[in-house]
């Protein structure tokens, strides 16, 4: 069957700001060498999306572009260089370009969409478990007895870390702020959770390693959680910063880093920059995700058109682990 030659897409155009997005008819596009043509059928959301769209993160498309960087599909395309086939089912971190009916997928950023996994919540894999393999198994090695505070336990690359880290065994502490999002994190293998709304997070787990303090903090979040962070870490322990979801850059004091011989290192994964890194991370977690012994939270699911609620509720923090925009489905055999 022929591609179609057009397909709905969102588009960020006139200026930064969800005011501006608009669902529009764009041609379909057309590969280049190395790389896939996808017929979409699941664009997770990540919070860089909001960035993006508001011209605040540190990739900033030329405008008009189509935001949405995670992606899962069938492959209906393929570019010289290429060695997937037609059909395949892949799911791809991609620069821009996800919250379309199809999107253009660097071949070197596409993995096999695990078989157990349903085609659209596959999208919801490749940003938040890569982040959690590269921060746990590269940033830092998380070894067998060590204790980590996971924070934003909850949401997906929290969910992610809480499970990469029980395979490697550790004892995971982690924090989030309800006692609903904290019974999830159990659920998905944290050995203890905290709210942080009710009590304080450094001596809890102060208390829980008798004092010693934390072997590694992962902290997603940034603002508030970082002074306490580094307070709640044991000797020569390590500080993985992934990102900033509190909307606040903290300032760390590097006299906490010298008495305590702190590292504090920056969890940063990119294609271009360090691929054979990437790749390791995902070599490992593949195994991981078709044995089932990584699972997925997929929170709730939209339809493509219904982009600026999804949007609105992931700014305002309403959810756990992913959410997800249905474009497509697997096809019924």
């Amino acid at each position: 069957m022929p591609l179609p030659t057009s397909m709905q897409a969102w588009v960020s155009g006139a200026g930064p700001g969800r005011e501006h997005l608009e669902l529009s008819t764009l041609p379909v596009p057309t590969v280049d060498d190395n790389e896939l043509l996808i017929q979409v059928h699941g664009a997770a959301m990540n919070f860089s999306d909001l960035l993006m769209v508001d011209d605040k993160y540190q990739v900033r498309p030329p405008r008009p572009f189509t935001p949405g960087q995670e992606v899962s599909g069938s492959v209906v395309a393929v570019g010289p260089g290429s060695e997937n086939r037609l059909g395949d089912e892949v799911m791809a971190k991609v620069l821009w370009g996800g919250f379309a009916e199809f999107a253009i997928v660097r071949a070197d950023m596409a993995l096999p969409a695990p078989a157990s996994t349903r085609l659209t919540e596959a999208a919801a894999i490749p940003v938040s478990f890569t982040t959690a393999a590269v921060a746990l198994t590269e940033a830092t090695l998380l070894r067998e007895g060590e204790t980590i505070i996971i924070h934003a336990a909850a949401g997906a690359v929290g969910l992610a870390s809480v499970q990469v880290a029980k395979v490697l065994k550790a004892t995971v502490i982690a924090t989030a702020g309800s006692d609903e999002k904290c019974d999830l994190a159990k659920s998905f293998g944290a050995d203890h959770a905290i709210n942080y709304r009710e009590s304080n997070f450094r001596e809890q787990a102060l208390d829980l390693t008798g004092g010693a303090g934390v072997d590694v903090v992962l902290d997603p979040v940034g603002g508030d959680h970082a002074l306490e962070s580094l307070r709640s870490l044991a000797w020569r322990g390590r500080y993985l910063i992934v990102g900033f979801a509190s909307g606040r850059v903290p300032k760390l004091p590097a006299d906490r880093l010298l008495l305590k011989g702190v590292s504090a290192i920056g969890v940063y994964w990119n294609h271009d920059v360090d691929p054979e890194m990437v790749h390791r991370a995902e070599r490992r977690l593949l195994p991981w995700l078709d044995e089932g012994v990584l699972r997925l939270c997929v929170d709730m699911t939209y339809e493509l058109a219904d982009l600026p609620v999804a949007l609105e509720l992931l700014d305002h923090g309403g959810t756990k682990g992913k959410m997800v925009l249905r474009v497509g489905e697997r096809p019924q055999t």
